[in-house]
């Protein structure tokens, strides 16, 4: 606990101003370790790509032993509360792992106990405030998610993600309009999504209630499809833009544009990093005045855009995605996989 309050410390006092030319020293050095990263064949970390993420907003002054020793604990109790829970109609040669998905969403979804009385694990909540990170972009950390209890549709996957790669089971990313979450599969049941905010199995009918996933969309993969490690990794690329973004304020467009391109190299079809890149570009262009570069940065512009309208995107509005993400919550009965309630017995104890 000693560890994990130096995490906490940070969001509790904040954290020191560095220099401009500090800052911009940092994000460069981190961008360079997020592509070496990217250029591994095997022992692909995304946790380690989440920790250079957070850390360089913090002047690099997040506490990383901390970081893992969180992490550490949570899959303690995780594999305590495993031991002590079993599958229940449930004998596939992939029940091992299978075993280890709900134990995770247990941890993450539920109050855990040592024996009656005695809480060792508390489920997360979703963070109401400022969910998308304008006012405040620590609320996208896992850092934070781990500090304060609290997270949202970004830090809730990063972290079940995290858990489920250091626990031996794998997790996929996929997306919905401004919405992250995790795709499985099991022998038994076949594919199926898993929704921290909302503690729940959706089915593939929610996700696509919110009117703005298409038949295209679908086709074109930038919603409902898993990602790969490296797409898993590039999600840290364009995190890490934003969070230059926030800490530079001015003279940002050529880091930004450098993250956007490397995470369109390994995941082509972000839709997240088009968007970025070419609210980027068009910002640049709007202030150049040297004709025959503006005439450049036209020509990405317009080929960008191309590429958004060829996928299929539409802007999802707020309130209808805050609509749509509480409809699961309200109405779980009806968009709930059922085929997946029951498998775990009752307890939640780990004795």
């Amino acid at each position: 606990m000693k560890l994990l309050f130096s995490i906490l410390f940070l969001f509790l006092v904040g954290f020191s101003k560095a220099q401009t030319d500090s800052i911009t020293l940092y994000y460069n050095q981190a961008f360079e370790q997020i592509k070496t990263l990217l250029e591994k064949e095997d022992s692909l970390s995304f946790k380690e790509a989440v920790f250079i993420t957070e850390n360089v907003f913090f002047n690099n002054e997040l506490n990383e032993e901390a970081f893992n020793q969180a992490i550490q604990e949570k899959i303690d109790i995780a594999k305590l509360w495993l031991n002590n829970n079993h599958l229940m109609n449930y004998s596939f040669k992939d029940s091992t792992e299978f075993a280890k998905n709900g134990a995770i969403f247990k941890l993450m979804t539920d109050t855990i106990f040592l024996f009656k009385g005695t809480p060792i694990s508390f489920p997360y909540q979703y963070d109401f405030d400022d969910f998308f990170g304008e006012q405040d972009w620590t609320k996208m950390f896992v850092s934070k998610l781990l500090a304060t209890g609290k997270g949202n549709c970004h830090s809730m996957p990063m972290l079940y993600k995290i858990l489920a790669d250091e626990i031996g089971t794998n997790a996929y990313f996929s997306f919905a309009p401004n919405h992250l979450y995790i795709k499985q599969k099991s022998l038994k049941h076949g594919w199926y999504n898993t929704e921290l905010t909302s503690s729940a199995f959706p089915i593939d009918a929610w996700i696509m209630a919110s009117g703005y996933i298409s038949r295209e969309t679908i086709i074109s993969g930038i919603y409902m499809d898993k990602l790969t490690e490296k797409q898993s990794i590039s999600l840290c690329l364009i995190d890490l833009a934003h969070g230059y973004q926030r800490k530079s304020k001015k003279n940002n467009a050529d880091f930004t544009l450098k993250c956007c391109d490397l995470a369109l190299k390994y995941y082509p079809n972000y839709i997240n990093a088009l968007l970025l890149k070419s609210e980027t570009l068009k910002r640049k262009f709007d202030s150049e005045e040297n004709p025959n570069i503006k005439q450049h940065l036209f020509a990405q512009l317009e080929n960008t855009y191309s590429t958004i309208v060829s996928l299929g995107y539409r802007e999802i509005p707020k309130s209808v995605y805050f609509e749509w993400l509480s409809e699961l919550a309200n109405n779980k009965e009806k968009y709930q996989n059922k085929k997946l309630i029951g498998t775990f017995n009752n307890e939640n104890s780990v004795k």
